[in-house]
């Protein structure tokens, strides 16, 4: 009988082992919860993932819902405070900065529809949502949220 405990230990060790490993290795990552088309509010939002997050080792992601969907309209201008805005930088200009570092930029479908956009009105490279695409981010053991 301790024979075949051992043996059971030993594969269920062996079988669990890679997927410890791989939650071990994984990089930790940062899903940031945009609801917002106040500019303000948006570029942190923005610059914490990019700047803060992102550029110290997390994979992060924004996903814009609600009223911030109108922010990534490429027809859209958007006014930005402080730093940024002596940068010269809009929010469509901080959203492609952050995607073009590895960032992603995910829009909610639905909110899109609400607000008349489509895939071809937001900047490039957002992505549309999808319950799965959301879920692989906001449900990854390794991610944490954050909303603004």
């Amino acid at each position: 009988m301790r024979m075949i405990l051992k043996n059971i230990v030993l594969v269920l060790i062996l079988a669990l082992s890679p997927i410890v490993a791989q939650a071990e290795d994984a990089k930790p990552r940062l899903f940031v919860n945009l609801t917002t088309d106040d500019t303000w509010a948006a570029t942190k939002a923005i610059m914490f993932a990019h700047q803060k997050a992102q550029k110290n080792g997390y994979e992060a992601a924004i996903w814009m819902n609600v009223r911030a969907v109108y922010l990534a309209d490429k027809k859209r201008p958007s006014h930005v405070h402080g730093l940024m805005a002596e940068q010269g930088m809009s929010v469509q200009k901080m959203l492609t900065a952050f995607m073009a570092d590895g960032g992603t930029v995910i829009m909610c479908g639905a909110c899109s529809k609400a607000a008349g956009l489509t895939k071809s009105d937001y900047i490039d490279g957002v992505q549309m949502g999808n319950s799965e695409l959301v879920a692989s981010w906001l449900f990854d053991p390794n991610t944490k949220t954050l909303g603004w």
